[in-house]
């Protein structure tokens, strides 16, 4: 059965197979923007007993419509900012999710925090769009490459100065993640069939990231009950989309996450 997944990747593979721009040109482009933000060392700069925020600007889903079709992404960005967000995750795919590189540019403009394009890369071309649009990471979904692409892709964001935000289901991607390197991974919650919330599987991957690789736990993060339990599991961060998006108060709801692990105990000590 094909997922939402399989059909996106479709959509962007057939984009890339009639792109006609000069692979060449664009690293030369992309290779003379300005240095990057440091986007895994924002994480790695959150406060004691804190959990770094990824708060994401996002229009729609493809599970679940429209979200905020019109939202200011500035506004949005700000807002995210205030509440003391140690990143930012923008969604610039189209057909999907309604975003864009302009989305980008405005919230990062506004914000001033390190920004993820939350976009579906299957082509270098992709990696150089993400630096020449301001992107300071990108994302690289394992269940979406092979091990070469993988590999290729994620030196290739490192030659262009941008972190890359290795993406994984299980333990099996996360050891293909590890191989490559991957210094900042980011574990799924959501089944890609099912699209199902699994903490339990989170929780579980979380025990077999070393210590020395930063870890984001995404989707499915409903407030900061779900996020306690996540940091408490070992997690150094959270990419929230759906509750922080549609938030009447997106600064508090911000801060009420990135402070949900202060007095909770740790389940990596067994308490």
């Amino acid at each position: 059965m094909a997922t939402y997944l399989d059909r996106i990747l479709d959509t962007h593979r057939a984009s890339a197979l009639a792109d006609r721009r000069s692979l060449g040109d664009l690293l030369d482009e992309a290779g003379a923007c300005p240095p990057a933000r440091g986007f895994a060392a924002a994480i790695g700069a959150r406060p004691d007993g804190e959990l770094a925020v990824i708060a994401e600007v996002k229009r729609r889903s493809p599970s679940r419509g429209d979200l905020m079709v019109d939202l200011d992404p500035a506004e949005v960005a700000t807002s995210y900012a205030d509440g003391g967000a140690s990143c930012l995750s923008v969604l610039t795919d189209s057909e999907w999710f309604g975003g864009s590189a302009d989305d980008l540019r405005a919230a990062r403009a506004a914000s001033g925090l390190p920004v993820l394009r939350k976009d579906f890369t299957i082509d270098a071309r992709d990696v150089c769009d993400a630096r020449i649009m301001g992107a300071d990471a990108v994302l690289l979904i394992a269940a979406a490459l092979d091990d070469s692409e993988l590999g290729d892709f994620s030196a290739l964001a490192t030659e262009l100065g941008l972190d890359a935000l290795v993406e994984v289901h299980d333990e099996a991607e996360l050891e293909r993640a590890l191989a490559v390197g991957a210094g900042l991974v980011g574990v799924n919650q959501r089944d890609l069939l099912t699209f199902e919330v699994d903490t339990a599987r989170a929780t579980r991957v979380a025990a077999a990231i070393p210590p020395e690789v930063r870890s984001v736990a995404e989707s499915g993060i409903m407030g900061p009950e779900d996020a306690a339990l996540l940091a408490a599991a070992g997690y150094d961060a959270v990419l929230v989309g759906e509750s922080v998006v549609v938030s009447d108060d997106r600064r508090a709801a911000v801060t009420a996450l990135r402070r949900a692990p202060l007095g909770l105990p740790d389940l990596r000590a067994g308490e």
